[in-house]
């Protein structure tokens, strides 16, 4: 009895613990978080969140859907000049960056306004390689609103002064957002423990 009182005081600990860093980093974020194209500050560099192109019954994943049309608008309304792209190439059969930079051509943006990093294989690695690969201590983050909450949040524990433009949220991606709780924990824990991007390498300058 005394262990199962004990294993439910743990769990509750747990609980509580990771139900207090969801909304800390939401309410720690809130005043960099923008829906309107209109009322956003102008950046120099747009960092768009990598994704897969396609969900696995082949069809368009629309929060990278999103996130698209949410670059497109930022860079027609002039509120950032360069987009840079972070996403996973951890295998040669899949390219979350070039994927985003082919579309993001064929719908008008010229190539050399584009910039790709093929490392970003978590957002703690597409924040930190953003600052110290590419030279960005300013900068829009593009994606949904739960994901530049916790983006923000990353930024500013590395003195990136980041803004959010949040793309469309799908209606269907009720389990992503409940994964958000268990990964701004463990973004909590990495920034705790001073975890480090897989890879870095050396500056790559955007004009």
């Amino acid at each position: 009895m005394k262990k199962l009182n004990l294993l439910l005081l743990i769990s509750a600990v747990i609980l509580s613990g990771v139900l207090a860093t969801y909304y800390w980093v939401g309410f720690k974020s809130r005043h960099h978080i923008y829906d309107n194209v209109n009322t956003i500050p102008k950046n120099k560099v747009g960092l768009v969140l990598g994704t897969s192109k396609y969900v696995k019954s082949g069809s368009i994943n629309l929060y990278y859907k999103y996130r698209i049309d949410a670059a497109l608008q930022l860079y027609s309304a002039n509120k950032i000049e360069y987009i840079l792209v972070s996403g996973d190439n951890s295998r040669k059969a899949y390219n979350e960056p070039s994927d985003f930079k082919n579309d993001l051509i064929a719908l008008g943006i010229p190539a050399d306004k584009l910039i790709l990093d093929y490392a970003g294989f978590r957002t703690l690695d597409s924040m930190v390689r953003a600052k110290a690969i590419f030279g960005q201590t300013a900068l829009t983050i593009i994606s949904q609103k739960f994901h530049n909450e916790r983006a923000i949040y990353i930024a500013k524990h590395f003195n990136i002064n980041a803004i959010g433009f949040n793309a469309k949220d799908p209606k269907y991606g009720r389990s992503t957002h409940l994964r958000e709780y268990l990964a701004r924990s463990k973004a909590s824990l990495d920034l705790v423990f001073n975890v480090s991007p897989k890879f870095l390498g050396k500056p790559i300058a955007i004009p």
